[in-house]
C-alpha cells in the first residue's frame, strides 16, 4: 500500500521583505524592522501558499511536518492539510536560527515519520541556512520568495515548485540533481557592488528530461547505461565495506571491478577488492559486528537493484538481507541502482519493501534516490506490501 507523502515545510516569513522598499533583501538583524517601518509587507507565506495550492487535490495523501505559526503551520492548516508541528518558535520575529533549528527537527524525525522532501520558502539567505544543516545529503526544493534568487535550488516560480512535488505524488520519474547555493553580500550590494559566492550544493528534484544519449533498446545501449551506473557506484567506493546484492545490474558493477560475482547471492567488497562471495545472513551479521567493534566507525554501504517488472527491492531473492542487517546498515547507506527503462517498465508502480518486518517496511517507505547513470539519479517511491 502507499504510505502518506511526508513533506517537510519551512517558510522564512521575512524573506524578501526589504525588496519593495529598496533595501535589497532581508539579511541583517535590523533590516526586517526597518522594512516594516517603511511600509513593507511580508510575501513569503503568500508565495508558499501558491505552491501548496497545486497539491490540494492530493491533500489526503500528504502529511506536512513544519514549524509553528508563520514558519509553515498557519499556511498549511489554512489550506486544510494534515499538519504536525515539530518546532515551536519563541519570538514573533523569526531568525536564521529558527530556520536551522526547524531543519534539525525535521531531519531528526525517525522511522515512518522521516520526511520525503524538504520544501522551503525564502531567498538565498534561507538556502544558506538550509544548506548549513542539510548539506548535500537530502532532497530539498525552494519556493522563490526572496529578493535575491541566485541559488540553483529554487523552482522557477512558486507554482512550479508545487508542480515538481505533484510529479512525485503521481509516480512520475523525477530527476535528482545538484543545485548550487549562492548568495551575495547585501551590505556591498546596497553600495552598488555585486559580489556573489558559492556556499555549497544541495540535492533537488527537478522535472525529468527523459532523454538519453543512447537508444532505449538493444544489448549495446544497455551496456553503455550499465557502465555509467557502475562508474557512479565505483567512484564512491572508498574505505567502507560494500555489500553487493543479487541481480544482473549489480553484477555489472562487479564485472567492471573485475571481481568474481555471485549472480543470485550476496558479495562483499572493500576498497574495490573482493572480501567474500555468496554470504549467508549469519556471515553478513558477523562482518557487521566486526566492523562495529573495529573502532573505525566506517559506514557499511549496500548496493541493490530491483526485480524487473515486479519492483521488489527487499524480500525476494535477497533474504540474506534480514531486518537486523538492514537496520544496522541504515536507509541512508543503501544505493539502489537501475536503468530508467527498468523503472519505466513498472508503469509508475512503487518499489516494494517486503522484509517481513512491518515497522522496517514503513521506515523504508517514501521516496528514495535511484542511481540511473553517472551522476544521474531519480527519486522513486517505495511502498510497504499490500
Amino acid at each position: 500500500m502507499y504510505n502518506l507523502f511526508k513533506l517537510g515545510f519551512i517558510i522564512n516569513p521575512i524573506a524578501g521583505i526589504g525588496g519593495s522598499v529598496a533595501l535589497k533583501g532581508s539579511d541583517g538583524v535590523d533590516i526586517a524592522e526597518k522594512a516594516l517601518a517603511l511600509g513593507a509587507t511580508a510575501k513569503a507565506n503568500e508565495r508558499a501558499s501558491i505552491a501548496l495550492e497545486v497539491l490540494l487535490p492530493f491533500k489526503e495523501q500528504i502529511i506536512i511536518y513544519t514549524a509553528s505559526g508563520l514558519m509553515g503551520e498557519q499556511c498549511a492548516k489554512t489550506l486544510g492539510f494534515q499538519v504536525e508541528v515539530v518546532y515551536n518558535t519563541i519570538h514573533d520575529q523569526t531568525s536564521a536560527e529558527d530556520t536551522e533549528k526547524s531543519v534539525i527537527a525535521l531531519l531528526d524525525l525517525k522511522n515512518e515519520q522521516q520526511i520525503d522532501l524538504l520544501l522551503f520558502a525564502g531567498g538565498d539567505g534561507t538556502a544558506r541556512n538550509i544548506n548549513d544543516q542539510v548539506g548535500n545529503n537530502f532532497p530539498v526544493l525552494g519556493i522563490p520568495a526572496g529578493c535575491k534568487i541566485h541559488s540553483g535550488v529554487y523552482a522557477i516560480t512558486p507554482k512550479a515548485a508545487g508542480r515538481v512535488v505533484e510529479l512525485m505524488l503521481t509516480g512520475q520519474l523525477v530527476t535528482l540533481t545538484e543545485g548550487d547555493v549562492m548568495d551575495i553580500d547585501e551590505s556591498l550590494f546596497r553600495q552598488g557592488v555585486v559580489k556573489a559566492k558559492r556556499y555549497g550544493e544541495m540535492q533537488i528534484p527537478s522535472e525529468l528530461r527523459y532523454v538519453q544519449a543512447v537508444k532505449s533498446g538493444g544489448k549495446e545501449s544497455d551496456e553503455l547505461v550499465l557502465q555509467d551506473i557502475a562508474a557512479h557506484v565505483i567512484e564512491h567506493m572508498e574505505d567502507e565495506l560494500f555489500i553487493i546484492g543479487s541481480g544482473s545490474t549489480t553484477a555489472f558493477v562487479m564485472e567492471e571491478l573485475s571481481l568474481d560475482n555471485t549472480l543470485l547471492g550476496i558479495d562483499l567488497v572493500q576498497e574495490q577488492m573482493l572480501v567474500a562471495n555468496d554470504l549467508t545472513e549469519h556471515d553478513l551479521w558477523a562482518y557487521i559486528e566486526k566492523n562495529s567493534q573495529s573502532g573505525d566507525n566506517h559506514a557499511i554501504k549496500l548496493v541493490i537493484t530491483l526485480i524487473g517488472g515486479q519492483g521488489h527491492i527487499f524480500g525476494r531473492g535477497n533474504q540474506q538481507l534480514s531486518p537486523r542487517v538492514l537496520r544496522a546498515i541504515g536507509k541512508e547507506n543503501i544505493m539502489v541502482i537501475a536503468t530508467k527503462s527498468k523503472l519505466a517498465s513498472l508503469d509508475s508502480r512503487p518499489l516494494i519493501s517486503d522484509t517481513g518486518d512491518v515497522e522496517l517496511d514503513q521506515m523504508f517507505s517514501g521516496f528514495i534516490p535511484v542511481i540511473t547513470g553517472y551522476k544521474d539519479q531519480v527519486l522513486y517511491p517505495v511502498a510497504s506490501p499490500v
